[in-house]
Formats: C-alpha cells, structure tokens, sequence
C-alpha cells in the first residue's frame, strides 16, 4: 500500500507539473502582439448580450476601436426591452465609422439562450468569416489578427478561453484562479497534445464550413455549443485550435454563490457533453496527490507534516510561477483563493452528478444527468 501511495501521489504530481509545463510553453505573455498575418479578409462579430454587465462601457468601446481593416459589429439581443440596447446605441453614434446593427428576437432552436440569440447574427453575418463574441470579452485592438493567426492547415475552428481580470474581493479572486491557472492550464495543455475543445467566449469560424454542415443550428446538438462546435469539427477531420495569447474577462465583484453556481453549472455541462473526460476531473488540484501521500507517509511512519508541505510546494509553486510568467492575476490573495478552490474542485465534481435548476441571464434551466433544458425566460 505504502508504494501504491507514493506511487499515485507522485504521478499526479508529475502530470500537473508536465501541463504546467507544456501550457507554459504554448501560450504567450498576456499582451503579446498577435503573430503577423498575410491575409486579412473581412470578419462579422457576432455579438450576444444581456442586460447591462459590469465593464459593459469599456467592452462596448474596445470593440469599435479593432485595428482591422474590414469588419462588422452585430448585436444580438432578444429583449428589444433590454437596457443594453442604449449602451450600444450610444457605442454606435460614438464609432459612425465602425459597421454596426443591433438585432433582436429569440430564435428558440436549443435550450441554450446564448445559441438562439446569435442565430439572427449569424445569419445577418455579411462575410465568410464570422467571430460568435461574448459581450464581455475585452477585445484587444489585435483581436481579430490574433484569432486569424491562430489557424492552420487542419484547423476547423479558433477559440480562447477566458482569462479572469481584474477581481474586486476575496470570491472573484478565487474564480481567477479557477479561470486562469486552472482551466485555462488545462484546455492549452489539451490543444498542444491534439485534444482541443472549443470554448464559446471567442470563436472564428469559416461560415461556409458551419453552413455546409447543418448551419447554425448544428450547434443546437449539444446544450453547450462549444461542446457542439467540438464534436462537429472533429467529426469532419478538423482540429480545434486556440489563440496564443487568451483574451481577458474583467470580472469585478463575485460572491462565494456566484463562484459555485458558475463553476457547479459549467461542471454538469462538461459531465453531460465529456463524460469520459470529465470523470477524471475528481484528481486535480492538490487534494488527491496531498491524501496519497499522507497516507504514505502515515503508514511508512515518516514526517506527515513535512511531506504534506512538500507536496503541497510542487503544486502550487509552479502554478503560481506560470501565472506570473503570462501576466495573469497573482496577488498575496492567489494562495489563500488557490486552497479555497482546491477545497471547490471535489465538492463541485461531486455536485455535477446530480441534476440541478439555475437562472442564467434570467433563464430559468435544468441540466439533468441527460442534457438540459430551457424552462423559461424571466424578464
């Protein structure tokens, strides 16, 4: 028993030491210049919103201010009600040079709130290459040159997780590192091995490419349409291929409910489209290889304590040094959040088994241990 502990504490340890280590390798500096592209077509932003969200003003701004000489904005609302709809009224009569048009209506063609109100934009989209944009992405001015860049000859779709910003208290800084040296880590470590999954906050697609295949509505195939998107470009001999450099997400105030309810929900959606890769999940983070190798040295009878410390050094240390080589959040608060996510990771896994109701973005939805759906919409 006492090798088999040593042994599964050590190869967990090894494992997050060597994503660490190739997701370092992969992404770039947060802030690096997007590589240098030869072709520079024109591209439709497709835009879905909600509401007005904290940084609203400043994610407006930053996507009328692209350095990219083609391109269109297309906002997607479904409430023509929504009090965003003035926000981008007045990022429009601010930017009369950008392409821009507001478009609303729900397209119920999924549970998935976000997937029926892009299909009005997608299918508004002037150009042959569409980018399916969260409102609350903070678009750099090399945002397109950076998603363009992000192809090659296999790839079927470009994404970019997102990267957690600017946090106002203890909880946001604890989704940061969820985010960032979490989830982030292991979806670059995934692509660089051949294992890339989209992620719906940024994706470039080649419309005729969807279009030829079932069209928007394809995505509608899976509750989450990056799980859809994933499936779909794999299944046509493509590759799902990210950024270099992710794009942030300025977070803001969070509270420990905001923290479980996003990272519980996201959790059932990856158990209920992966969950052959989901299953795995239960080993991350410092708990498993902590308690394999406590109980090691329990029953070998050497320094529990000192061996505790030591395991707990190999994880976080390196993450820690990962974070500050891109330029991520680190702060005196990022140990403190790493162990209260850490303490998260099993509790969430465990509660992503269960069915469970939500109201995200004012739709009320029930993911069960089948799929998910859409109950209602509450204005």
């Amino acid at each position: 028993m006492i090798i088999a502990f040593t042994a599964a504490a050590a190869i967990l340890v090894l494992v997050n030491l060597l994503s660490i280590v190739i997701a370092g390798w992969r992404m770039a500096r947060s802030g690096t210049p997007a590589p240098l592209v030869k072709e520079r077509p024109p591209v439709s932003i497709v835009v879905p919103a909600r509401s007005i969200e904290p940084f609203a003003v400043e994610t407006l701004a930053r996507a009328f201010a692209l350095d990219w000489p083609d391109y269109e904005l297309i906002f997607c609302v479904a409430n023509p009600r929504d009090p965003a709809i003035a926000e981008m009224r007045r990022a429009m009569a601010a930017n009369p040079h950008v392409q821009a048009r507001i478009l609303t209506g729900d397209d119920r063609i999924s549970a998935n709130p976000k997937l029926n109100n892009c299909v009005k934009g997608w299918k508004a989209a002037r150009h042959d290459w569409v980018i399916l944009a969260d409102s609350n992405v903070l678009m750099p001015k090399d945002y397109v040159a950076h998603l363009m860049a992000g192809r090659h000859k296999n790839t079927g779709l470009v994404c970019s997780t997102p990267i957690g910003a600017r946090p106002e208290g203890f909880w946001a800084e604890v989704e940061c590192m969820f985010l960032n040296t979490q989830q982030a880590r292991w979806q670059y470590a995934g692509e660089a091995i051949g294992f890339g999954f989209a992620q719906g906050k940024s994706m470039l697609w080649f419309k005729p490419l969807l279009d030829g295949n079932g069209g928007i509505e394809a995505l509608a195939a899976e509750i989450a349409e990056d799980a859809a998107a994933t499936k779909l470009v794999n299944r046509l001999g493509y590759k799902v291929h990210l950024v270099s450099s992710p794009f942030d997400q300025p977070l803001g105030r969070r509270t420990r409910h905001d923290v479980w309810s996003r990272q519980t929900r996201w959790a059932r959606l990856r158990r209920v489209t992966f969950p052959l890769f989901f299953a795995p999940e239960v080993l991350l983070g410092a708990l498993p290889p902590l308690l394999f190798a406590l109980a090691a040295a329990i029953l070998a009878d050497v320094n529990a304590p000192a061996t505790g410390a030591a395991v707990v050094a190999a994880i976080y240390l390196p993450e820690l040094a990962l974070g500050l080589a891109k330029g991520w959040r680190v702060s005196l608060l990022s140990l403190p959040a790493i162990l209260v996510r850490d303490i998260m990771l099993p509790l969430v896994w465990i509660r992503s088994w269960g069915s469970g109701a939500f109201v995200w973005r004012g739709n009320a939805m029930t993911i069960d241990t089948k799929g998910c759906d859409l109950e209602e919409v509450v204005q």
